[in-house]
C-alpha cells in the first residue's frame, strides 16, 4: 500500500527550481549574508569556546513527551545508564515527588551535558556543551515557561504525532516567537496507533504560521515507525533497537519507494531554502543537484537563526523507543545558534531600553574610583533544594561570573554573597569555579534573589553610584492571580515557620503571592489556577513541612474604580525602625480602560493590571530621581494590594503620583518615609472612593477549551451557555485541519511525505474505534469552572480534555454583585 500511495503522487517538483534562477539577478546585488554576526560577546569571550555552547529549551503541550525526550538525550550522551520513564516515576528532570506522582512537569529543570558522546566524536571533532531546560506543559505553569524562554538561544518544540499541534503548543510557540528564539520541531510518538507524520507537518504549517522544512522522514514498517532517514545526507540516521550505532546504521540501504521519497524531500527542502537564502541560491545556480550536505546545513542555520519562524526544520521519531533522538541532538548542534550568534542583549535602565554595548561604552562619570562592570547575569529560576537550600539559576550575558565574587542585585539594590556555584543535572550537581559568557548554572547562598532579578559584579565591594547599578535584564511581567486559598497556622511558632515557607515559595515562583490579614491573622495565597495552588500546597506541606488549616480554593476577585478620585496629599512623619523623617506626595487614581491605556505618555510602570506614573514637576531638584521613583512606586504597589471593599487587590487603576520637591521634600528622608507617604495617599484616596460608592468588583473570565466526543458536545455547550453563564465562541472538528486566519502559508505548497495508510483512513479509523472529537472554545466566569472537570467526566464518560487560561477581568453587576 505504501508503494501505491507513492506512485499516485504528483511528479517531482525539482523542475520548479528552474524558476529560482531568475531570482539570482534580482538578489545578486544585495549584500552577502554574514554567517558570523557580532553580538554582545566580544572576541575574548569567544576564546572560551562559546561557539560550542547551546542553550536550548524543550517546549510543548502537556504529555507530548518532553521529559521522555530529555531522558533519552541523557541516555544517548552517556550521562545515564538507562533512560527513566515518566510512568514509572524515575526520571531525572521530574525530580519533585508531585511531578512523579502526577506524571507532569511542574518546575523547569536545567540540565548540562555534552554531545556527541566520546564514542561518537569524529577525528579532530569537538564536543558541544548543551544546557537544556525541560519546561512545564500545563497552562497553569505558563509563567514558568515564559521566564525560561528569553534566556534560551534555541528551542525544541515537541508535538504528539497522534494529536498534532495542540492548544498550549500554539501558546508557547507564540512566546518563543515574541522573543525571536530559533526553533526546530520534533514530531514524537510516531510508534503509536493513529500517528500521522503527514498530518503533523500540515498542522505545523497551518497553525504555527511557518513553512515546514522536512529534514527527516520516517521509515515506516507496517503501521509504526522503524527508522528515520535524513533527507540531506540521504542516509538512515536512526533505527529501532540499534542505539543508532554508526556501524549498524551503515547496513541500512535506501532503495525503492523510500529512496524516491527522500530525493523528493531533498529537492523540496533545497527549493524552500533558495527562496530565503541568496548564498545557497548562488551555489545552486553553479552546482545544481551537486550541492554539498554542508552547504545545505549551513543554509538552514542561517535562515532560522533570526528567530522569525518563516521556515521550521522538522524532525521525526519516537522518544519512548529512542528512535530519532540522537539525530535530533545532531540537529541541535548543526542548526541552533550559539550564544555568540544571537542578537545583542538589550537591557533596561530606568524606563529606557538600550543595547548592553552602548551602556558599557557610555562616558564614565567624573567621580573617581567608579567600579567597572565585570559580569552581568539574569536570574530565571529559584528552587529550594532539600540539601543545598535556595538555588538561584542564572544565565551569564557578559564577563565571567566567579563563585567568590560579591554580587550586586539591581532589583533589591544590595550586595549578596554566594556560597557555591554548580551546574545541575536534575537531582545531581557538579561544582564549578565560574560561569563563562553564555553559560547557565546555579548559585547557592543568595538570601534575597528572586526570579527575574539581575546580578552584577564589579571591580570593588563598594555600592555602585552610576547608572550601572540600575541595569535590569527583562524584568518579569507577573500575571494577576485568578484563584486563592486561605490558611491558618496551628500556633504562633508555626506562624513564623509558615511565613518563612510562603516567602521562599514566592521567591521560587513570583506568580504565587501571599499576604497576612493582621486582624484575623489568616494568610491568603493566590495563584494562576486550581492545579497551581494544589502544587503550592503540596510543596508547603511535604517540602517545607509547614502545618496549617487549609480552606477551599476560591476565586480571586479584584476591586476597581468606577470614577476618578480627587487629588489626595499625604504627609508621612512617623519614626520607622528608629529613623525619624518626613515626606509627602499627592495622588490621583482613575479607572484604566483600553482607550486610556493607549493614550498614556511618558514613563510608567505596569504591575498587576495597574499602571503607576510618577511625575516630578522639578526634576532638577530631586537628589536621586530613579531611587525616589522606585520608593514611591513601592508604596503605591503595597497600597493597591488590598482594596477597601473586600480586601481584594485593586485592578485596572491608573495611579499618578506627584512629587514636588518645593512642597514635599522637607529634608533628606529615609526610603521608608517615601514609601509610607505614597502608601498613605493611595489608601486615603481609595477610602474616600469607597465611601462615595465608586468601588466595583471584577471577576476573572477564562478562555476555556474542551475537547470531547461529538455525542457529548451538545450537552456540554448547553451547560456552558445556559447554566454557567458562558459564551461559546467556536466549535470545530479536531480531525479536520483548520487554516490559521493570519497564516500566509498556502496549504498546497506544504510538502509532507505520505503515511503508509493514507488511502485506508476510513478503514483504519473504524478498526481503531476512534470517535469524532469536537473542540469547543468558550468564555466562562472562573467561579463556574472550579470543579467543572469533575462534572465533565459524567457528561463525557471521562473522554475529554479541559484547558483554560485567563482571558480578562469583567465587572460583576446585579444580583451576583449583591451576593458577593
Amino acid at each position: 500500500m505504501s508503494l501505491y500511495a507513492l506512485t499516485c503522487r504528483a511528479p517531482l517538483r525539482y523542475s520548479q527550481l528552474v524558476r529560482l534562477k531568475s531570482l539570482c539577478s534580482r538578489h545578486y546585488d544585495k549584500s552577502r549574508f554574514s554567517a558570523r554576526r557580532l553580538s554582545s560577546q566580544n572576541s575574548t569571550q569567544r576564546d572560551t569556546g562559546i561557539q560550542y555552547v547551546r542553550n536550548i529549551g524543550i517546549i510543548a503541550h502537556v504529555d507530548a513527551g518532553k521529559t521522555t525526550t530529555t531522558e533519552q538525550m541523557l541516555y544517548n550522551c552517556g550521562a545515564l545508564k538507562r533512560a527513566g520513564n515518566v510512568d514509572e516515576g524515575d526520571t531525572v528532570t521530574d525530580f519533585l515527588p508531585m511531578e512523579r506522582q502526577r506524571g507532569i512537569t511542574i518546575q523547569s529543570a536545567a540540565i548540562t551535558f555534552k554531545w556527541p558522546s566520546q564514542a561518537r566524536v569524529p577525528p579532530n571533532g569537538q564536543q558541544y556543551i548543551i544546557n537544556l531546560i525541560d519546561t512545564p506543559g500545563h497552562v497553569d505553569f505558563r509563567f514558568e515557561v515564559e521566564r525560561c524562554v528569553p534566556v534560551l538561544d534555541g528551542a525544541i518544540c515537541v508535538i504528539d504525532g497522534v494529536e498534532g499541534v495542540e492548544a498550549h503548543t500554539e501558546r508557547v510557540w507564540s512566546s518563543a516567537q515574541e522573543f525571536k528564539v530559533p526553533r526546530i520541531i520534533f514530531v514524537n510518538k510516531l510508534d503509536r496507533d493513529g500517528a500521522s507524520f503527514k498530518k503533523s507537518v500540515q498542522d505545523i504549517g497551518l497553525k504555527l504560521n511557518g513553512m515546514p522544512l522536512v529534514c527527516h522522514i520516517p521509515w515506516w514498517g507496517k503501521d509504526t515507525i522503524k527508522g528515520v532517514v535524513d533527507v540531506i545526507s540521504r542516509s538512515v540516521v536512526s533505527w529501532a533497537g540499534t542505539r543508532d550505532a554508526p556501524e549498524e546504521l551503515s547496513k541500512r540501504i535506501l532503495e525503492g519507494t523510500i529512496k524516491d521519497e527522500t530525493e523528493r524531500a531533498r529537492e523540496r527542502l533545497i527549493e524552500l531554502l533558495c527562496e530565503q537564502d541568496d548564498h545557497l541560491l548562488e551555489l545552486w545556480t553553479a552546482l545544481g543537484k551537486d550541492l554539498s550536505d554542508t552547504a545545505i546545513k549551513e543554509s538552514i542555520r542561517r535562515v532560522i537563526k533570526n528567530g522569525e519562524g518563516t521556515l521550521i526544520p522538522v524532525f521525526a521519531g519516537s522518544s519512548l523507543k529512542n528512535i530519532g533522538v540522537a539525530a535530533l541532538l545532531d540537529g541541535v548542534t548543526d542548526y541552533l545558534p550559539s550564544p555568540a550568534d544571537r542578537p545583542e542583549l538589550e537591557v533596561r535602565i530606568g524606563r529606557t531600553q538600550q543595547p548592553l554595548s552602548q551602556v558599557l561604552l557610555a562616558p564614565k562619570a567624573p567621580k573617581k574610583s567608579q567600579p567597572q562592570l565585570e559580569a552581568l547575569a539574569s536570574v530565571f529560576k529559584v528552587v529550594n533544594d532539600p540539601r543545598r537550600g535556595m538555588l538561584t539559576f542564572v544565565r551569564v550575558y557578559h564577563g565571567v561570573l566567579k563563585k567568590n565574587s560579591l554580587m550586586w542585585n539591581a532589583n533589591l539594590q544590595q550586595f549578596e554573597r554566594p556560597l557555591n556555584m554548580m551546574q545541575i543535572s536534575g537531582g545531581q550537581t557538579i561544582e564549578i569555579p565560574y560561569l563563562s559568557p553564555g553559560q547557565i548554572g546555579a548559585i547557592s547562598g543568595l538570601k534575597g534573589a528572586r526570579t527575574g532579578d539581575t546580578l552584577l559584579t564589579f571591580g570593588s565591594n563598594k555600592a555602585p553610584q552610576s547608572e550601572l547599578a540600575h541595569i535590569q535584564v527583562r524584568p518579569p511581567e507577573i500575571p494577576p492571580g485568578v484563584a486563592f486559598i486561605v490558611l491558618d497556622a496551628y500556633s504562633i511558632t508555626g506562624a513564623k515557620a509558615l511565613e518563612e515557607a510562603l516567602e521562599n515559595l514566592s521567591r521560587e515562583d513570583p506568580s504565587l503571592r501571599w499576604f497576612k490579614d493582621e486582624k484575623t491573622e489568616q494568610y491568603t495565597l493566590s495563584g494562576m489556577g486550581t492545579l497551581h495552588l494544589e502544587v503550592a500546597r503540596d510543596r508547603l506541606e511535604n517540602h517545607y513541612k509547614a502545618e496549617a488549616y487549609w480552606g477551599a480554593i476560591s476565586v480571586d476577585y479584584k476591586e476597581c474604580l468606577t470614577a476618578q478620585t480627587a487629588s489626595h496629599r499625604a504627609v508621612f512623619d512617623k519614626t520607622v525602625a528608629g529613623k525619624s523623617g518626613k515626606a509627602a506626595c499627592s495622588v490621583v487614581i482613575e479607572p484604566l480602560d483600553d482607550h486610556r491605556r493607549d493614550t498614556l505618555s511618558g514613563s510608567y510602570l505596569e504591575r498587576d493590571g495597574n499602571v503607576i506614573q510618577v511625575v516630578f514637576p522639578r526634576e532638577d531638584l530631586v537628589p536621586d530621581i530613579e531611587t525616589t521613583r522606585q520608593h514611591l512606586t513601592t508604596g503605591v504597589i503595597s497600597a493597591l494590594a488590598r482594596g477597601p471593599r473586600r480586601n481584594s487587590p485593586m485592578h485596572q487603576c491608573l495611579v499618578t503620583v506627584t512629587y514636588d520637591t518645593r512642597t514635599d521634600l522637607f529634608s533628606p528622608a529615609p526610603s521608608s518615609h517615601l514609601v509610607g507617604a505614597a502608601n498613605k495617599a493611595v489608601r486615603d484616596a481609595l477610602k474616600e472612593a469607597y465611601q462615595q460608592g465608586t468601588i466595583g468588583i471584577l471577576e476573572p473570565v477564562m478562555k476555556v477549551t474542551i475537547i470531547c466526543p461529538e455525542v457529548s458536545a451538545g450537552a456540554v455547550q448547553h451547560d456552558l451557555h445556559s447554566v454557567r453563564g458562558g459564551h461559546v465562541l467556536e466549535v470545530k472538528d479536531i480531525q479536520e485541519t483548520h487554516v490559521n486566519e493570519d497564516s500566509a502559508i498556502d496549504p498546497s505548497e506544504i510538502y509532507a511525505p505520505p503515511d503508509p495508510y493514507e488511502f485506508q483512513t476510513t478503514l483504519r479509523e473504524t478498526q481503531k474505534g476512534r470517535l469524532r472529537m469536537l473542540e469547543i472554545t468558550a468564555r466562562v466566569p472562573f467561579v463556574e469552572m472550579l470543579d467543572y472537570d469533575t462534572l465533565l467526566r459524567g457528561k463525557t464518560q471521562g473522554r475529554h480534555t479541559l484547558t483554560m487560561e485567563l482571558d480578562t477581568f469583567e465587572r460583576v453587576t446585579g444580583p451576583r454583585e449583591k451576593a458577593l
